[in-house]
């Protein structure tokens, strides 16, 4: 007896448990309502009709458990005809009300007049049918509440659950396009530095080994940027350094990087291979062309309005013949990392692009909340030779 009994103790605990917190909050406010309801009527039944009689009292309290009792067995019923059409749900609920009426009817006469020993069917019959006006009103009341209670729950929770969905189809789209972004950029890099190298064996083999063990950190990083969402600034610094040290073999001293960059947005979390398309642009348009070569310089700094990413290049600018890597070979681009900064930044990241006759700007900023909090910002200016 005793197993049987903590198996229905468990049961119970388990399937409370399992009911969301709303519902058990939508009860809760419902029975409360309810217990204020039946003390007032039993306070002015005692008081007001001189009903010394403290069964009074008690009998309201039976009422009010099987009340109570009776709103979860409309909230299941309710959830169970919530499945159907609409038609078969109004009959329903019609059905339900029928007989939730019926039955609290009875429990009223049961303590009113049945243990007054009234005990009759031409008593219950004539009980039932007194009750048949404005007093079976708080009966109607009573199940059109707790129904309606649980269509407003429901109406919100598919709202929810709709925004929900929303929000997920979103992050999931905004994923895949990330993913695809990433994986037209990445063949891009590698196809125009395996192309340098290709350059440098018939010139230089020594040139061509160094390159290639820098060409294979850069290979690792390439790789390694499609298993991660994000890396650390100072990750993607590492890679630039790569690149451009590749880049300077076959520049040589033609071809200067310079780097402004505050240790505070070190840790910085941004897409990988963010800046090296901004960065290959400046080599390929601004600096190859000019026969004098130039410098790009790399800022990155904290902004009153974030962090600021600038990249700057004292080439051709505006006489270059093609001052954008919009139209390459594999079609991608400054346009693709723009898209890839609003993509994950928003549309205040966007790229700005600024010409001139000393050279090219392409900047962008970091909105605030993704600003590192730092009170001392040591800021680290150095030249590449």
């Amino acid at each position: 007896m005793i197993k049987w009994l903590f198996i229905i103790q468990t049961w119970v605990v388990d399937m409370f448990n399992s009911v969301p917190r709303n519902w058990k909050n939508a009860y809760f406010l419902i029975c409360l309502w309810y217990f204020i309801n039946y003390a007032v009527s039993a306070f002015f039944q005692w008081k007001l009709f001189k009903a010394y009689d403290d069964d009074v009292f008690w009998n309201t309290l039976y009422l009010y458990e099987v009340l109570c009792i009776a709103i979860i067995i409309i909230f299941v019923w309710s959830r169970w005809l919530f499945q159907y059409s609409k038609i078969v749900q109004l009959g329903g609920h019609f059905a339900g009300l029928f007989f939730f009426t019926l039955i609290m009817e009875s429990f009223f006469y049961y303590f009113d007049l049945y243990l007054d020993g009234l005990t009759e069917f031409d008593d219950w019959q004539q009980y039932m049918i007194d009750l048949l006006s404005w007093d079976a009103m708080r009966f109607y009341d009573q199940y059109i509440i707790t129904v309606g209670v649980f269509y407003i729950i429901r109406y919100f929770e598919t709202l929810q659950k709709k925004e929900n969905e929303k929000s997920v189809l979103m992050i999931k789209n905004k994923e895949m396009q990330l993913s695809l972004l990433k994986s037209q950029i990445n063949p891009h890099f590698l196809f125009n530095t395996l192309n340098s190298i290709s350059m440098l064996i018939s010139t230089s083999k020594d040139k061509a080994r160094k390159v290639i063990s820098q060409l294979s950190e850069v290979f690792r990083y390439a790789l390694d940027s499609y298993r991660g969402y994000t890396v650390k600034l100072s990750q993607e610094i590492e890679f630039i350094d790569n690149y451009i040290k590749i880049q300077q073999v076959r520049f040589e001293d033609r071809l200067i990087f310079e780097k402004d960059i505050a240790t505070s947005c070190l840790d910085l979390d941004i897409p990988p291979m963010i800046l090296q398309p901004l960065v290959e642009n400046a080599v390929k348009y601004g600096i190859a062309p000019k026969d004098e070569g130039g410098t790009i310089k790399l800022t990155v700094r904290p902004h009153k309005k974030g962090i600021f990413f600038e990249v700057k290049d004292n080439g051709l600018g505006v006489n270059a013949k093609m001052v954008l890597d919009a139209s390459t070979s594999s079609g991608i681009g400054l346009d693709n990392t723009n898209k890839r900064l609003i993509s994950f930044f928003g549309p205040t990241a966007r790229l700005m692009i600024n010409s001139g006759e000393d050279g090219y700007v392409v900047s962008f900023t970091v909105p605030e909340r993704y600003k590192k909090n730092s009170k001392d910002i040591a800021e680290l200016t150095y030249q590449m030779e």
